[in-house]
């Protein structure tokens, strides 16, 4: 893996941050991609070059195809992509369906659906042997909320990453035989910032008790089974979903 490129969307903090200091530590060049807060990106590249990685942020709001475009041009230059890790994602407010607007569902879907699967485009565009590559892995981050539904907090979050499950299975179908895996993982409760910009910010230790294991995971457990999944110990698994959740 040494010298190959991961390009990390959403890198800046909780489970991609901690996937890109994971994965940088296995021989990746990371590319860290970040729609806000520049400083936090820098920081995360900093971090992966006091030890020696090689490490880029580049910044990327997923909902534009134009900046998706972007972000993998300057991948190209800093080296051979050899993984994408699709984590941005966003959540909405809790609130029910029947309060929800149209503009909401539609920046959801764009945000969580539509760039993950423009990402996983330009990804096999370069990875898959069909196009001259040398193949890859694409890892997709769903959630626990794709089977649980979500009710009364965000459907419509819970149904973007339903969506990415089935993308999941099926375009590691597609390209099983072009050299590409591709794998998703659903995270359970874990404590990173993505609650806070739902407006629960204490909600995964609120609702820790609902777990099996009685406790909230970190984002450092989630990039471990990351960086399990970009590396070759996992060389037979394509076209499935791991569940990171404590059981939930």
């Amino acid at each position: 893996m040494t010298d190959s490129v991961v390009i990390i969307t959403g890198g800046r903090r909780g489970i991609g941050r901690a996937a890109a200091l994971k994965v940088a530590a296995q021989g990746f060049k990371v590319v860290v991609g970040y729609a806000t807060n520049e400083a936090a990106a820098h920081d995360v590249v900093r971090q992966i070059e006091t030890t020696n990685g090689k490490a880029i942020a580049v910044k990327c709001d997923v909902g534009s195809e134009a900046d998706i475009l972007a972000l993998f041009e300057a991948a190209d230059a800093f080296g051979p992509l050899g993984a994408l890790v699709n984590n941005a994602g966003i959540v909405g407010p809790s609130i029910r369906v029947d309060q929800m607007t149209a503009e909401r569902i539609a920046h959801m879907m764009a945000v969580n659906v539509t760039g993950s699967i423009l990402c996983a485009r330009e990804a096999v565009k370069r990875m898959s042997t069909k196009h001259g590559g040398q193949g890859g892995v694409i890892v997709n981050l769903s959630s626990v909320a794709a089977k649980l539904g979500a009710p009364n907090t965000y459907v419509d979050y819970a149904a973007s990453k339903g969506a990415i499950d089935s993308f999941t299975i099926g375009l590691g179908h597609e390209v099983a035989n072009e050299g590409i895996r591709v794998v998703g993982i659903r995270p359970g409760l874990i404590d990173t910032e993505i609650h806070a910009s739902g407006g629960e910010p204490d909600r995964a230790h609120r609702l820790a008790g609902n777990v099996p294991m009685k406790r909230v995971g970190t984002a450092d457990e989630v990039a471990n089974a990351i960086g399990w999944l970009l590396s070759n110990e996992s060389s037979y698994v394509t076209s499935t979903i791991l569940d990171v959740s404590g059981g939930r």
